[in-house]
């Protein structure tokens, strides 16, 4: 199935699109907020197109990527999965990445506007190795499912009695006459599953899914959880200006596997015990939803600026995250968003906290 027929078979389904970081995302199936519900509830189940995977192949990928990205893939083994990102020389991120390995090669699955961006960088230190990047169409992403029932959803719409219990951790297994790979990985919290697969077995799991009581859901209500979540993406939260332990993302770095691009930088900065800058929450006191790139404001000066923003279904309130210098990073230091903007509070991720908070009385 070509991704016109895919877009088609969602759209049958319910589906309304719309542009996201250069792409087309499904935004919701007709009631965002119910979808929102669903996750956090029961069970959402989400097109996964915002995902993409390279496949790397031949006899150097495991010693090349090991060389290359933050955490330890030689250790890995057919069936298990780990958190990496590729950094620069400089530390700076260009994606945050999962690494799944199958006895033949490794898939690399990150957001789908980075996808170009990294697989040009790794080609840039290919010279003599065995290795090939590419697309691996038999396992793209397809679906996310999200919520404390997504186990339950997922091993009833595909008749698996076991699911992967370790983060990352996958198994393959026929549907509808298709190979797919179902992996343990939650996207914004709670329990969640990612379906990878041909893009012809979209639509007919959708439809087990749904009929094993998952709710159609879209990036509307995504993007709300994973903000909620604190969970930072790639293009949008961090980049090449970021520096890995500036996004709160401690998990993807190995501090023991030895020698990679970017480690010099990482492990001086661990050293150090600080970043001077940070990923952190805002609590927006106005209507107004701050764009990407907002600064904000201190006594007069710039002291960082918003990446993400959302009006959120679990504070309904505005929240956004944020790159703060760490001065004025600490939870209830108030910011001015913007030269003439309203002012947010900073609050500690995830969200959560800050609801336990308002509950107590203490916001």
């Amino acid at each position: 199935m070509s991704a016109d027929h895919l877009h088609s078979a969602l759209t049958d389904r319910g589906a309304t699109w719309a542009p996201l970081a250069g792409i087309s995302v499904v935004t919701h199936f007709g009631d965002p907020g119910r979808e929102w519900r669903a996750a956090r509830e029961g069970c959402a189940v989400f097109p996964a197109g915002y995902r993409h995977c390279l496949a790397a192949t031949g006899e150097d990928r495991v010693a090349f990527l090991q060389g290359l990205l933050s955490n330890d893939v030689k250790r890995l083994t057919a069936g298990q999965g780990v958190y990496a990102a590729s950094l620069t020389q400089t530390g700076k991120v260009v994606s945050d990445l999962r690494v799944y390995a199958d006895p033949d090669r490794l898939l690399l699955d990150l957001v789908a506007w980075r996808a170009d961006a990294l697989r040009t960088h790794l080609q840039r230190f290919l010279v003599a190795d065995d290795v090939e990047l590419g697309p691996c169409t038999d396992a793209q992403p397809l679906l996310q499912l999200q919520g404390p029932f997504a186990s339950a959803v997922a091993g009833e719409a595909l008749g698996l009695d076991l699911l992967p219990t370790a983060p990352l951790a996958h198994v393959r297994l026929s549907f509808d006459g298709s190979t797919v790979r179902v992996v343990r990985v939650a996207e914004g919290g709670a329990d969640g599953v990612l379906i990878c697969g041909p893009a012809s077995a979209a639509g007919p799991l959708l439809d087990a899914c749904r009929a094993a009581g998952a709710v159609a859901a879209g990036m509307e209500a995504l993007n709300a959880l994973r903000i909620e979540a604190g969970s930072a993406w790639a293009g949008v939260d961090m980049d090449e200006e970021t520096l890995l332990l500036e996004s709160g993302c401690e998990a993807a770095a190995s501090f023991t596997k030895g020698c990679y691009l970017g480690q010099e930088v990482v492990e001086r900065i661990a050293a150090r015990g600080h970043v001077n800058r940070r990923l952190a929450g805002l609590l927006l006191e106005g209507a107004a939803l701050p764009a990407r790139g907002t600064v904000l404001m201190a006594d007069g000066r710039d002291v960082g600026y918003v990446t993400s923003s959302v009006r959120s279904p679990l504070l309904g309130r505005g929240i956004a995250l944020a790159i703060i210098h760490r001065k004025h990073g600490v939870a209830g230091t108030r910011l001015q968003i913007g030269a003439d903007g309203e002012s947010g509070i900073v609050t500690a991720l995830p969200f959560d906290g800050a609801l336990r908070q308002e509950e107590d009385g203490q916001t």
